[in-house]
């Protein structure tokens, strides 16, 4: 493990997802649960989500990332794993807060999934009323 002036790390949360993000000076290679970021991330999109804040500051190929993470779907865990890596680079250096919060990466979306409830098919659908 490196010295702890060179090692860096925040946890992210997205919807039911956590991520645990480390970040150490590198050559940016990405690693998620112990895989490639193209073979946890099919899609072009996530990965773009997951590299926001890297691509505000122009960082993309400076850091190796190292992130673990859970619960919930891909969309979420790449929402979690964004703020994690925000909130790295803010550590790293304080100066960077401005911008990364101008762009919203800074903020955690609280949104969560409104829990179904009794006597109807979902949170807010109802079953269909019939007068007779």
């Amino acid at each position: 493990m490196p010295k702890k002036s060179e090692y860096w790390s925040s946890t992210g949360r997205r919807k039911s997802s956590v991520a645990r993000v480390q970040m150490v000076p590198g050559k940016g290679i990405f690693i998620i649960n112990n895989r490639p970021i193209e073979n946890y991330f099919g899609r072009d999109t996530l990965q773009m989500v997951l590299k926001q804040p890297l691509d505000i500051l122009q960082l993309d190929q400076q850091y190796n990332i190292k992130v673990n993470v859970t619960g919930g779907g891909l969309s979420g865990q790449a929402g979690a794993i964004r703020l994690g890596i925000a909130r790295c680079i803010q550590k790293m250096n304080p100066d960077n807060r401005a911008s990364l919060k101008q762009a919203g990466m800074l903020t955690r979306d609280s949104r969560e999934v409104e829990r179904k409830k009794y006597g109807q098919p979902g949170a807010r659908k109802k079953f269909q009323f019939s007068k007779r």
